[in-house]
């Protein structure tokens, strides 16, 4: 018998659908991918209207720690005690100093020469001592009369006794018949006479020392004037010799040696270098916050001093709010009048506060808003600002710890809602 190819045959089992269609499935699954990736993306950065190169941006990370509010500002050095010294008079000024020379209090400045007001104080002072002499005339006039009332006063209390007596004698012989009625009636007239001559004699006496008072102070009335004008005369010639008023170092000298001046015209200024303050401009906004007594740093000339605020002015001008602050108890040794100083002044301290570093997104819209990053995306949210400091801002709405912002370089977003961050 022949023998069949039994023994040579092979079972081929049929191919699975993964072996039969792999390639195809593998290039399914990697379309299924793109796929996906594709509708994520599209996802995840539909609504972004632009893209921006992010290294244009600021962007810091929102943190929670102590906050030190504080606020920044270039100071201009000025003296607390700056005089300006005017001419009492008009005349011609010599000066006895230049600008910056260091002077003592008391120390002749400027001489002015006024020849008017020194006649004016010659010709007071003569008439002054006419008033005087006038003065003491009426004093001398008084007493003569209140004499010359006295002794008729006197008189006439004599006067008086004796028609007493006369009387007394007349009514005796009158009685004893010497003497007639007529005689007796007639000493009894010269009686009433020496007694009415009495009575006007004590009023006389008595009402004199009022009208002597009255002359005499109408005449020291008149010479107390005089020597009040003479006095503030005087103080006028005294004023044409100029002295400094503090110890310190001239300033801006105003005129010219040998010019002529008119009265209060000013002639230097002088600078007390023992008492500076530091002058600053603030913000309306910021000076609300700013009060008397508030702790401050002055840096400047590679040196620093502690300082105080010592007033804020009341008055707001083109927006700014001046205030000044006084030098602590290390006093500064050569600093000038206008010189330039870094002022820090500390407004307020506290801890576990949400903040963020500070950029131009605080002045943007109000501070409102703010782009928190995700990756490649940055997000326009509402947020709620608070205390600003130099370096930080106070979040109080909108974010959390460990959110990324943009804080500088969103002008280009144009306030779109999402942007896309390029490298």
């Amino acid at each position: 018998m022949l023998r069949d190819t039994t023994g040579q045959d092979r079972v081929i089992e049929r191919a699975s659908i993964w072996q039969r269609h792999r390639t195809l499935l593998l290039a399914v699954l990697a379309a299924l991918i793109a796929l996906g990736v594709l509708i994520g993306y599209l996802l995840r950065y539909s609504g972004a209207g632009l893209s921006v190169d992010r290294s244009r941006l600021s962007i810091a990370t929102v943190e929670r720690g102590s906050f030190v509010r504080d606020i920044a500002s270039d100071g201009q050095v000025v003296a607390a005690v700056s005089p300006t010294l005017y001419a009492d008079a008009l005349g011609t000024v010599t000066l006895k100093v230049h600008a910056g020379d260091t002077v003592t209090k008391g120390q002749v400045l400027a001489v002015i020469d006024s020849p008017d007001l020194t006649n004016k104080l010659s010709q007071e002072e003569a008439s002054a001592v006419g008033l005087r002499i006038d003065w003491q005339r009426a004093t001398l006039d008084a007493e003569q009369k209140l004499l010359q009332l006295r002794d008729a006063f006197n008189q006439a209390q004599v006067d008086q006794k004796t028609a007493q007596r006369e009387l007394d004698r007349s009514r005796k012989a009158y009685e004893l018949g010497s003497y007639t009625e007529l005689q007796a009636l007639k000493a009894q007239d010269q009686l009433e006479k020496a007694q009415f001559a009495y009575q006007q004699a004590k009023m006389n006496v008595d009402s004199q020392p009022k009208q002597n008072r009255f002359d005499i102070d109408s005449k020291k009335a008149l010479f107390d004037r005089q020597q009040f004008l003479v006095t503030d005369l005087k103080r006028q010639v005294d004023g044409l010799n100029v002295q400094s008023p503090v110890d310190g170092q001239v300033g801006q000298v105003q005129v010219a040696d040998r010019a002529s001046v008119a009265k209060d015209a000013p002639l230097l200024t002088v600078v007390d270098l023992s008492a500076l303050e530091v002058e600053i401009k603030v913000t309306e906004s910021l000076a609300r916050d700013l009060r008397p007594g508030m702790k401050a740093d002055l840096e400047g000339g590679g040196h620093r001093w502690a300082g105080t605020v010592s007033g804020v002015s009341p008055e707001v001008v083109a927006g700014q709010v001046t205030a000044r602050l006084r030098f602590g108890e290390e006093k500064p040794a050569g600093l000038r009048q206008s010189q330039r100083l870094s002022v820090r002044i500390f407004i307020d301290r506290r801890d576990n506060v949400l903040m963020v570093d500070r950029g131009s997104f605080v002045d943007q819209e109000g501070g409102g808003f703010a782009y928190i990053v995700h990756g490649n995306v940055a997000e326009r949210r509402p947020v709620r600002l608070g205390a600003a400091s130099i370096s930080k801002v106070e979040i109080l709405e909108g974010l959390a710890v460990g959110d990324e912002i943009v804080i500088s370089g969103t002008d280009a977003f144009n306030g779109a809602q999402r942007v896309i961050l390029s490298h």
